[in-house]
């Protein structure tokens, strides 16, 4: 397993290979996932960021759920899918956004994190848990959502990213669960 993040050019030749690199909008277990993802959702969140939104199929269901939702990606070939896919989205917004070197400098009170954790070095991972923490209003939730099994290309293992946030006592668990190849874990920011 690699140490470093994965780079931007990880990610500019999985993209150029395929629009759709992990089969979002088409896979029966991603499709499953996306209805556990927002089952675990309260009804309503002012403010939501997605974190790497890939080419918008979860977008679309989060910003039902959201007034406004800032969905962020590395790629662009990526981010050009997902505006294509929510043009008739008002409330949703797209950036270019390399978290966590670059964050949104605004309050959430919502931030989801699917499937993007185990992409960062430890040092990035533990900075991007801090500007989450500091960007959710009181109360604020965080999901996290992430694939079980080892990949070789991948830092470090979904349970490993989920741990680092669950011993965090910035962050509340609120509720969570494990699927048969994901886990799934909706936190609070403690008061």
């Amino acid at each position: 397993m690699p140490t470093e993040s994965l780079s931007a050019a990880y990610f500019e030749r999985l993209y150029a290979a395929s629009e759709d690199p992990w089969s979002f909008a088409s896979s029966r277990y991603e499709l499953d996932k996306y209805d556990d993802t927002v089952a675990a959702l309260g009804p309503h969140y002012e403010r939501g960021l997605e974190v790497g939104c890939s080419v918008g199929v979860l977008t679309r269901r989060l910003a039902a759920r959201c007034s406004h939702l800032l969905a962020v990606d590395v790629n662009e070939r990526a981010l050009s899918a997902a505006r294509a896919r929510c043009a008739d989205l008002p409330n949703v917004a797209f950036a270019r956004t390399a978290i966590p070197r670059e964050y949104p400098a605004r309050p959430f009170d919502l931030v989801v994190v699917s499937e993007v954790g185990y992409y960062w070095s430890d040092a990035d991972l533990a900075l991007t848990r801090d500007r989450i923490a500091a960007s959710l209003v009181e109360r604020g939730e965080l999901l996290l959502v992430h694939f079980l099994p080892k990949v070789a290309d991948y830092v470090r293992d979904g349970d490993a990213v989920h741990e680092l946030f669950l011993t965090d006592e910035r962050f509340v668990p609120v509720r969570g669960h494990r699927a048969d190849q994901y886990r799934l874990d909706l936190l609070r920011r403690a008061s």
